[in-house]
């Protein structure tokens, strides 16, 4: 899975490998978990998986930004955004594999 797009269907994969479910249940199961992510920050809830990192949804207020191309004030509106902090077990993870040889 190194190198591209992870998918459902291949985390469904994983976990068919990993735990032993049927496919269908490997896919029901990945289905469930990330539903109830997102249920969880439609609600606005902080979601913290232990040594993965934590999904927060934040609130940017509506400002007057500026089309680059022609200087033209646009309004932006206010919205919801996710944000992704990493926790430092995940950092050192991936950094622990960055400073291993490759073997090419």
């Amino acid at each position: 899975m190194a190198g591209n797009t992870v998918t459902r269907a291949q985390l469904s994969e994983a976990v068919y490998h990993e735990v032993g479910l049927s496919r269908n249940e490997s896919a029901d199961l990945v289905e469930t978990v990330l539903s109830e992510i997102a249920e969880s920050l439609i609600k606005g809830d902080t979601v913290k998986v232990s040594s993965f990192g934590s999904f927060q949804v934040r609130a940017k207020g509506g400002r007057v930004g500026r089309n680059p191309k022609t200087g033209q004030e646009v309004p932006i509106q206010p919205r919801r955004v996710l944000v992704f902090r990493a926790s430092h077990v995940l950092k050192e993870r991936i950094n622990a594999a960055l400073s291993r040889p490759s073997g090419r």
